[in-house]
């Protein structure tokens, strides 16, 4: 596929099955990837990843629903429930951090843009979370992006021994497609770009 036809292939898709296509090595090597070449000002890669599947999967949305059950009301529960039990029926969860570390030493290092590097290693982020995520689609993994944190920071980092440093910013939950994603809306192309072309 082109890119253009990747670009179109990625969408949101929350209802999932454990049954996918690549092995974990070819994970492994498409998050590699990912990382690797993914664009970040300064070139402070300031990305980690983290890969869950079998019981590790299952334990994250675990947590995840027992630190909701306290906050949503009892009878939007079972709505709550049956959406995590979706992600948790997946083949694996990717977890995004920024390293905190990394923007310190940068600001550090580069004064006159102190201001910049925590907004730019957020930037980063979501071109790391548009790349993973159109790579699964490439082969055809349903996947969306969450964002459970920081409700669930503290415990993630303890359970899977990660460094304090690395802050949680989404879960993408991926899977065999179970059901196609809804049919996506969209605003006025005419009111989000604006053509500006010189005369010759």
């Amino acid at each position: 596929m082109t890119f253009e036809q990747l670009i179109l292939k990625r969408r949101s898709v929350y209802h999932l099955s454990a049954d996918i296509n690549l092995s974990v090595p070819q994970l492994e090597d498409l998050l590699k990837q990912a990382l690797l070449h993914c664009p970040t000002a300064f070139n402070s890669q300031s990305g980690r990843l983290a890969l869950l599947l079998g019981s590790a999967h299952q334990t994250l949305w675990k947590i995840t629903l027992a630190a909701l059950r306290p906050l949503v009301p009892p009878e939007k529960f079972a709505a709550t429930q049956a959406k995590i039990q979706d992600f948790a029926a997946g083949a694996g969860t990717v977890l995004f951090f920024i390293d905190d570390n990394v923007t310190a030493d940068f600001q550090k290092r580069f004064p006159l843009y102190r201001d910049h590097f925590s907004i730019w290693a957020e930037q980063a982020q979501g071109m790391l979370q548009y790349i993973v995520w159109t790579l699964l689609a490439e082969h055809r993994i349903g996947a969306s992006l969450q964002h459970y944190n920081p409700l669930i920071d503290a415990k993630v980092n303890r359970l899977f021994h990660l460094p304090s440093n690395w802050r949680l910013s989404a879960q993408m939950p991926f899977g065999k497609i179970a059901a196609p994603a809804e049919p996506k809306t969209f605003l006025p192309i005419e009111n989000r770009l604006k053509i500006f072309a010189s005369d010759k």
